[in-house]
C-alpha cells in the first residue's frame, strides 16, 4: 500500500508517477522502497488515467449509499404492517377467549 500511496501522493502534487518521484517518496517517508516492487507499480499504472480513475471511485461509495437509502423506509413500512397485524391477531384471539368465557 505504501507504493501506491506514494503514487497518489505524487498525482495529488502533480508530479509525473515515475519510478524516480515514487522512490523519493517511499525515503523520505523513512520506508527503504525495493526497486521491483516499485517498477511493478510504474507497469501497472501505465495507460491508466490516475484522475478519472480517482473519480470513479469517489462516485461508486455515494451510488452505494444511494442505492440503499430507498431500502430503509421499506424495512420500516413493512416492520409497521407486521405490528399491524400482530395487533389484529391478539385482539381476535381474545375477543374468541372472553366469548368462550360467556358462551
Amino acid at each position: 500500500m505504501q507504493y501506491v500511496y506514494g503514487a497518489m501522493l505524487l498525482h495529488s502534487a502533480g508530479k509525473d508517477i515515475d519510478e524516480k518521484g515514487v522512490t523519493a517518496v517511499l525515503k523520505s517517508a523513512g520506508v527503504e522502497p525495493d526497486a521491483a516492487q516499485v517498477k511493478a507499480l510504474i507497469a501497472s499504472l501505465q495507460g491508466i488515467n490516475v484522475a478519472e480513475v480517482l473519480a470513479k471511485a469517489e462516485a461508486a461509495p455515494v451510488a452505494a449509499v444511494a442505492a440503499a437509502a430507498p431500502a430503509a423506509p421499506a424495512e420500516k413500512e413493512a416492520k409497521k404492517e407486521e405490528k399491524k397485524e400482530e395487533k389484529g391477531v391478539s385482539e381476535e384471539e381474545a375477543a374468541a377467549g372472553l366469548s368462550a368465557l360467556f358462551g
